[in-house]
């Protein structure tokens, strides 16, 4: 029997996850795609809904009526709305599914988190453990003993090396690098480009190459 899922967010992000979950059917997996749930659609992000006849099924209050066995995403990249929505869902008792794109590889010894999102093309070697609600956008790679804790959001193209930790709720920018054996604190955000090459404080921002 196919699992019902719903999306959390019909922005871009959003809508790629869509994407996501289109390839695991695709690919034999048993998703029954419901629709988007999201407290204030802009018109733009409604009408491409519609355009790939979708639906918005209503704001998070649709939730509390869901099916317990709905599957729940979160389409939403800031780390701290994450966290906030996942409280939500852990109250209404909705589980938070894994969702890994066909096209993704994985080594030994990978955990993924409940509501982990792996976009096609990204590449997890081995030894690596993904916290809640992880966002892996597209063609992104992990190397060997990475810890990435919850909340967090690696955007397309970063390259992540080995013996990395990276804190809750940080945000990694496209095409970034970060250098072996680093550590990024909690709520850190790496600009697009960016080069790390020493450890980032809680709540810094860094960005340019090197990052500073």
């Amino acid at each position: 029997m196919a699992r019902p899922v719903v999306i959390v967010g019909c922005g871009g992000f959003g809508r790629e996850v869509r994407d996501v979950i289109d390839a695991c059917i695709a690919s034999g997996q048993d998703w029954d795609f419901l629709g988007y749930v999201d407290d204030d659609p802009s018109e733009p992000h409604h009408a491409a809904v519609a355009r790939s006849q979708d639906k918005v099924l209503g704001g998070m209050e649709w939730l509390e009526d869901a099916p317990k066995e709905t599957h729940v995403f979160i389409g939403i990249g800031t780390g701290s709305v994450k966290a906030n929505i996942d409280a939500q869902l852990t109250r209404l008792g909705l589980s938070a599914g894994v969702l890994v794109h066909p096209t993704a590889s994985m080594g030994r010894d990978v955990t993924l988190g409940p509501g982990s999102i792996v976009c096609a093309g990204v590449r997890l070697t081995t030894n690596i453990r993904l916290g809640r609600h992880v966002h892996l956008n597209l063609n992104t790679t992990i190397g060997h003993d990475v810890d990435v804790d919850d909340y967090v959001s690696i955007n397309p193209l970063v390259a992540v090396s080995g013996n990395v930790r990276i804190g809750a709720r940080s945000m990694i920018g496209t095409h970034a690098a970060i250098l072996q054996g680093l550590d990024l604190g909690p709520d850190s955000v790496v600009g697009g480009s960016a080069l790390v090459v020493k450890d980032v404080d809680e709540g810094i921002t860094v960005k340019g190459v090197p990052a500073r």
